[in-house]
């Protein structure tokens, strides 16, 4: 690969991964471009870490065992066999980016920034935790309710070249987790390159999702060990509970939004939901969870930005797993099924309009 290949590839990926646009000044566009090129280059082939002998044992292990759930990715979900984490890189922080995402007072709808290639969408992206929140203060003294969250990974969408300098490489914020929740990240960001409607963020994200639950599911029956499927189980239990609760006060918000109440009367009815929302989870932390405490810093922080990145990720995730069941593929062959899938969310995410994709994914195709 030349030199100049790798650059255009650079800037382009890092363009496309923070939303970079030469309207938003030069400051954000230095830090896309410097964070996504310090990121792949802290890589390294995954069998040159294994062969270091500083490498330590538990991380060979959890290297090897990405590298069989990137196999399975292809063999079994029809995921894109590329260079994509067959590398890694220990970032040494908590998050590789920080998301800011804001919502009226009154609304759970996000504000949209709008960039080259993928369209607009409802979060800005920076690779330092500090210039996540300078970002965010003048939303917030503009009224908005504004989050500001860790991401552990993103996407190049394959839009790069398939070389392995430009992959997407493993990290050091999320190798180590559940191996139930390791598999479905991997298969999640897979799922990225291979369906994309530009500035439909819940339809991209809801897909992915998807993808990560059937695959996850799949991967836990046939290769993972019974401690394994009881942890994955333990986590699903609690983050079914806390999706649930989620839905019920995201629905509960909506009503108050959308009713004839003037604007006071809203945000009295508002407190009222949130007093419910915070009562219901202690509840489920005494009488469910055994006092777990996971999602406390959530609860803390819960506004409408933050409810509204939550239904991004989870509302049309039914409407694709439903799709997946009924595609036609031999029965119990399971990268026919995947790959048929593919195909029509392909087709689907090619329609013209965010309400011509939904209506096409509840009716089946003729």
């Amino acid at each position: 690969m030349s030199a100049r290949a790798l650059r255009i590839a650079l800037l382009a990926g890092a363009l496309l991964l923070a939303g970079c646009s030469t309207l938003d000044g030069l400051g954000y566009y230095r830090q896309s471009v410097g964070g996504h090129v310090g990121l792949l280059w802290a890589a390294r082939p995954v069998g040159e870490v294994l062969a270091d002998p500083a490498t330590s044992e538990a991380l060979r292990e959890r290297l090897r065992l990405s590298q069989r759930m990137r196999d399975f990715a292809v063999q079994e979900l029809a995921l894109p066999d590329n260079a994509t984490y067959r590398r890694y890189a220990d970032i040494g922080r908590s998050a590789v980016v920080w998301n800011v995402v804001a919502a009226p007072e009154l609304s759970l709808r996000l504000r949209t920034w709008c960039f080259p290639v993928v369209g607009c969408v409802g979060y800005r992206g920076y690779y330092a935790e500090a210039d996540a929140q300078a970002f965010a203060e003048p939303l917030k003294a503009s009224g908005d309710e504004v989050a500001v969250y860790g991401v552990p990974a993103y996407s190049t969408l394959g839009r790069l070249p398939d070389w392995p300098l430009t992959s997407d490489p493993l990290l050091s914020t999320f190798v180590q987790w559940p191996e139930g929740e390791l598999a479905r990240l991997i298969f999640h960001e897979l799922a990225h390159q291979v369906a994309f409607a530009p500035g439909d963020t819940e339809f991209n994200e809801s897909y992915a999702t998807a993808v990560e639950r059937l695959g996850g599911q799949r991967w836990l029956a046939l290769h993972a060990s019974a401690a394994a499927r009881d942890e994955q189980a333990r986590l699903d239990a609690r983050r079914n509970d806390f999706r649930a609760l989620t839905a019920r006060t995201r629905d509960r918000l909506q009503a108050v939004y959308s009713s004839e109440r003037d604007d006071a009367a809203k945000r009295l009815a508002k407190t009222e939901v949130m007093a419910q929302l915070r009562s219901e989870y202690e509840t489920l932390k005494r009488e469910r969870w055994g006092g777990f405490a996971g999602y406390d810093g959530w609860i803390a922080r819960a506004n409408n930005a933050a409810f509204g990145v939550q239904a991004a990720y989870n509302e049309l995730v039914p409407a694709f797993e439903a799709l997946h069941a009924r595609v036609p593929a031999p029965q119990g062959a399971s990268a026919l099924r995947f790959a048929a899938f593919h195909a029509e969310v392909r087709r689907i995410a090619a329609l013209p309009t965010p309400e011509a994709r939904r209506q096409a994914l509840q009716a089946p195709r003729r």
